[in-house]
């Protein structure tokens, strides 16, 4: 795994490297820090990147597996639709990432993330994060993957042990607002309403009209009978996705959530207004 430090050199060197010397390598770092800008354009760009470097090196295991972390990025801000070709060819890089790069740790968990999200495959997923930490047990990313593949099998108080954990371990990450959230998830799987939203309300804070967290609030407010706020929080998440219903919604994240959590989505969004079509 390449730590948050040399990583960052590695990324400045890549940009500051002649676009005719690029190799595979350079490629992914470049695409890496596009993907971590998380706006629909740079994800776009850094999956062109990616695609150049597979077709420099097809068996290039964090390219593969990042084009599909890509795609998750995405499927859950529900902006930029993935189409089902799109799904296909991301858990087909992430099971070839699971191949090839079974001893890279960033490999491994940006493919357990994909098969969590686009195949509903939680046992191929859990085994990844396993092997992820085995390699890198201070990897706060696979933390994070492991929070999130035991929360979509209803395993609340793991899921929210894993993305504490990875909030020790890189408490300023790039990727906060999704430990943060995650937490918030893990406790509206749970029923425990009032503490989902204290950390949808953190998440929040932070990055403001993060959709995630928007929906977290809209869930756990109309469940706590707080409706106002609920349709508050639902008009900004409207506002930032037209169109929204439930029916989009419930396709977007079917194969993500356990029914049971999935239930508790729909009946507290519902309650605060969205329409069914």
């Amino acid at each position: 795994m390449i730590e948050p430090r040399l990583r960052q050199s590695e990324i400045e060197r890549a940009v500051r490297k002649p676009t005719e010397s690029l190799d595979a390598y350079d490629l992914y770092l470049r695409a890496l820090t596009l993907r971590d800008q998380h706006t629909d354009e740079s994800v776009h760009d850094a999956i062109s990147l990616l695609k150049q470097a597979l077709a420099i090196d097809p068996s290039y295991a964090p390219a593969a597996a990042l084009i599909g972390w890509s795609r998750v990025h995405q499927r859950s801000h529900g902006r930029t639709p993935v189409s089902e070709a799109e799904a296909a060819e991301a858990i087909a890089l992430a099971k070839q990432a699971l191949e090839v790069g079974k001893d890279d740790a960033d490999a491994l968990w940006m493919a357990s993330a994909t098969l969590q999200i686009f195949a509903g495959e939680y046992t191929v997923a859990a085994a990844a994060t396993d092997r992820a930490l085995a390699l890198s047990p201070n990897s706060a990313h696979a933390w994070m993957a492991r929070g999130y593949v035991t929360f979509h099998l209803d395993q609340s108080g793991p899921a929210i042990e894993a993305l504490e954990t990875a909030m020790r371990l890189s408490p300023l990450d790039s990727l906060r607002r999704t430990f943060t959230n995650g937490i918030a998830l893990a406790h509206l799987a749970a029923g425990r309403f009032e503490l989902a939203l204290d950390w949808a309300d953190r998440t929040l804070r932070e990055e403001p009209g993060y959709r995630g967290a928007l929906i977290s609030k809209v869930v756990a407010c109309a469940h706590l009978d707080r409706l106002e706020e609920a349709r508050a929080a639902l008009r900004l998440l409207i506002d930032s996705l037209p169109g929204l219903t439930i029916a989009r919604y419930k396709a977007l994240w079917l194969r993500a959530y356990s029914y049971k959590t999935m239930a508790i989505f729909v009946e507290g969004v519902r309650k605060a207004g969205l329409p069914d079509e």
